[in-house]
């Protein structure tokens, strides 16, 4: 009844150790453009917004990208964020902002590594050391010298804007 025929190819299978789990695959999900959500949103997912956004975002582990048409009033945690569309609230991204040419910001961000693209706007302050040497007060051993001392700017925080850009 069970007769193996001689052109079937032998099949492997490879058994899985018992309670682990098949690494997760990277899913993108997105909120369409004719959809509005007023509230908190969190989860374990990259997200992509077109839509309209009241609320927060918190998806720190995860990117976060807000389309063209995508328009958010709220604050947004995430590992990546890119901005297309329009962002009203504050910006904290664990690795990187980067706002597109077709990007609006108004708010803050805190990130290490921030790009403004040539076009975009932007209306707010960044921080790219958050937690970092510019938060600390400065040693109190020798006030005098610390007042008298010049301060630079590292070169990665220096933005500068190209004639016409609207940066500011």
């Amino acid at each position: 009844m069970w007769k193996k025929t001689e052109n079937e190819p032998p099949v492997a299978v490879t058994p899985q150790a018992p309670g682990r789990r098949p690494a997760p695959t990277t899913e993108v999900s997105a909120i369409g453009s004719s959809i509005l959500i007023k509230g908190d949103l969190t989860g374990e997912e990259d997200l992509t917004i077109h839509g309209r956004l009241e609320g927060e975002v918190r998806l720190e582990k995860n990117n976060v990208t807000v389309g063209q048409s995508g328009h958010i009033k709220a604050d947004i945690y995430g590992r990546s964020i890119r901005v297309e569309g329009a962002v009203e609230g504050n910006l904290y991204g664990r690795q990187e902002v980067v706002i597109r040419a077709s990007g609006r910001v108004q708010g803050n961000i805190v990130s290490p590594s921030v790009t403004l693209e040539n076009g975009s706007k932007f209306k707010g302050a960044i921080d790219m050391e958050p937690g970092g040497k510019t938060s600390r007060p400065a040693p109190k051993t020798e006030p005098a010298a610390a007042a008298t001392e010049p301060k630079t700017i590292p070169a990665a925080a220096k933005t500068t804007a190209a004639p016409g850009s609207s940066h500011g």
